[in-house]
C-alpha cells in the first residue's frame, strides 16, 4: 500500500506542478501578447489579430519577443531554440501583426502562407499546445482568420474582371495592362533590342530575354559577352512588372534597377561605364530626338536609359490564359483534371508561396525549406546558391531566393535558379519534396498539377505564347 500511495503521491504532485505551470503560462502568454488592434481597425481584422495573439504565433515567428521562463531550462531550451530557428526560417509574422494592429494592407504572400497552415491545421504544433492549452485554434478561430484573408484579398488584390466567387482566391488573373507613358514605351522597346548597350555591339536585352522564347533564353545559365557563361538561370521578363523586386536574390528594387545590372556586368553585356553607352546612343540623332520626346530633354544617361526600358517592360504582360478565363467566370476554360490540379496546387501548399496575379515574385523563400536541396543536388555550393544572403549578409537569408512567378511556366524550362531541372513534372516533384510538408506526392497528383500549370500560358499582343512566337 505504501508503494501505491507513494506513486499516487508522485502523480498528484506532478499533476499539480503541470497544472500550475499551464496556469502560469496562460497568464504569461496573455500579459506579454502583442498589442490589440487600434480603434480604427475593422472588426474582421481585429478578430483575426486576437486569434494570432491568443495562439502566440510570435513566440516562434518573431525575432524579438519576451519568452516564457522555461526557455532557460535545459532540454526545454534546446527544443524551443530549435522551434524558433525553424519558425523564423519558415515565416516572419511581425509585418502581419503590424498590419492587423494599424489597418495597413498585409502582403499577399504572408496571407497565403497563413491560409496554407490554417487550412492544413498545422499550427500551432502539438508539443507547444501541450503547455499552452489556450493556444489551440478552434474551428471558429480558424474561420475568423480565413474571413480576414478573404476580406483583404477582395478589397485590395482582386484583379478587375475576376468572377465574384474567385475574388478571394490566392491566385488572380493577370491584369490586361498597367499605366504607362507611350513615348517612353516606344523608346524603351527600341533600347530593349539595342546592341549598342553592350561593349562589343553584339548583345541586347533580348539576347537573354527573348520575346520569342517566353521572355528567357532556355539555357541552364545565360551566355554573355564573348561567350562567357553566367552563374545563374535567367528568369523570364514577361510579367516581371508584377514582381516586388528583381533578380533571384532581389538585389534590384525596380525594373529600372534591374535593367541597369546586365549592361555593366562583365559576364553579360560587358560595358564599362554609362558615359560610353550614352555616347554610342547619342551618335545616332534619332535617339537624341526620341529621348527628347520621351523625357522632355535630350539628356541620355543611365537613369533615362533604364527608365525607358522599364516602361517598356511594364507592357510585357501575358493576360488571358485559360486559367485567367476560368477565374473570370468561364467554367469551360478548364477540364476536370486541370481544375483538380488547381485544388491540389492549393492543398499541397504551392499557393502558399506562388500567389497573386504573377504567382509570385512577391517574397523570398529558402530553397530546401523541408529538406536539404543542395546536399541532394550535389556539387559545390556557389555564390549564386547563397541567394538573398549575398545582398543582406544575414544568416537567415542563406539559400533564400525570390519565389519565381509561374505564369507561362510550361515554356520556361529549365527550372530553379540553377537550371538543374529540365521538365515541369520534375520541378513539381522537387518542389513538393523540398518545399512542402507532403514531401512525396503521387504520380497522378503530379500529372494533375502539371495539367493545371499548363493552363497558365497567356497571351502577348493578343497571341498565345509559344516557344516559336
Amino acid at each position: 500500500m505504501s508503494v501505491r500511495k507513494a506513486i499516487l503521491g508522485i502523480v498528484a504532485v506532478g499533476g499539480i506542478a503541470y497544472g500550475g505551470t499551464v496556469a502560469y503560462l496562460t497568464h504569461f502568454d496573455h500579459e506579454t501578447a502583442p498589442a490589440p488592434a487600434g480603434a480604427n481597425v475593422d472588426a474582421v481584422s481585429a478578430t483575426a489579430l486576437n486569434v494570432l495573439r491568443e495562439a502566440r504565433c510570435d513566440y516562434c515567428h518573431a525575432a524579438k519577443v519576451e519568452l516564457p521562463f522555461y526557455f532557460k531550462v535545459p532540454v526545454a531550451n534546446q527544443l524551443m531554440n530549435r522551434d524558433r530557428d525553424q519558425g523564423l526560417r519558415h515565416f516572419r509574422v511581425e509585418p502581419v501583426i503590424e498590419a492587423l494592429q494599424t489597418g495597413k494592407v498585409p502582403g499577399e504572400e504572408a496571407m497565403a502562407r497563413i491560409e496554407e497552415v490554417v487550412r492544413q491545421n498545422r499550427m500551432p504544433p502539438s508539443l507547444y499546445l501541450l503547455m499552452h492549452w489556450h493556444a489551440h485554434m478552434s474551428t471558429e478561430q480558424r474561420d475568423a482568420v480565413l474571413a480576414w484573408i478573404a476580406q483583404e484579398r477582395r478589397e485590395h488584390y482582386a484583379t478587375s474582371g475576376v468572377a465574384a466567387r474567385f475574388a478571394a482566391e490566392p491566385v488572380q488573373p493577370v491584369p490586361a495592362a498597367l499605366p504607362v507613358d507611350a513615348n517612353k514605351v516606344a523608346l524603351g522597346q527600341r533600347l530593349f533590342f539595342e546592341k549598342k548597350l553592350s561593349e562589343n555591339g553584339e548583345l541586347n536585352c533580348a539576347s537573354c530575354h527573348s520575346l520569342q522564347h517566353a521572355g528567357m533564353d532556355g539555357l541552364v545559365t545565360a551566355t554573355g559577352i564573348f561567350g562567357q557563361k553566367g552563374p545563374i538561370n535567367d528568369p523570364t521578363v514577361f510579367n516581371a512588372a508584377l514582381n516586388q523586386s528583381q533578380f533571384w536574390n532581389g538585389r534590384a528594387a525596380t525594373l529600372a534597377d534591374q535593367a541597369a545590372g546586365p549592361v555593366m556586368n562583365p559576364l553579360e553585356m560587358g560595358s564599362h561605364d554609362w558615359g560610353a553607352v550614352a555616347d554610342r546612343l547619342r551618335a545616332d540623332p534619332t535617339y537624341v530626338a526620341d529621348f527628347q520626346t520621351a523625357f522632355g530633354s535630350a539628356d541620355i544617361n543611365q537613369d533615362t536609359i533604364t527608365a525607358a526600358i522599364a516602361e517598356f517592360e511594364k507592357t510585357l504582360l501575358t493576360p488571358d490564359s485559360r486559367f485567367d478565363q476560368y477565374l473570370k467566370g468561364d467554367d469551360t476554360a478548364l477540364n476536370t483534371q486541370e481544375k483538380h490540379g488547381y485544388e491540389l496546387f492549393k492543398t499541397v501548399g504551392c499557393s502558399g508561396c506562388h500567389t497573386g496575379a504573377s504567382m509570385d515574385g512577391q517574397a523570398f523563400e529558402v530553397m530546401g525549406l523541408e529538406g536539404d536541396y543542395f546536399a541532394a543536388r550535389g556539387g559545390a555550393v556557389t555564390d549564386a546558391d547563397k541567394g538573398r544572403f549575398t545582398v543582406t549578409h544575414q544568416p537567415q537569408d542563406m539559400e533564400r531566393f525570390k519565389v519565381p512567378n509561374l505564369r507561362n511556366v510550361a515554356l520556361t524550362a529549365p527550372y530553379f535558379h540553377d537550371g538543374s531541372i529540365k521538365t515541369l513534372d520534375g520541378a513539381v516533384r522537387e518542389m513538393a519534396r523540398y518545399q512542402t510538408p507532403d514531401h512525396d506526392i503521387s504520380d497522378q497528383d503530379v500529372a494533375d498539377i502539371v495539367a493545371f500549370l499548363n493552363t497558365l500560358t497567356g497571351k502577348y499582343q493578343g497571341q498565345t505564347l509559344t516557344l516559336g512566337q
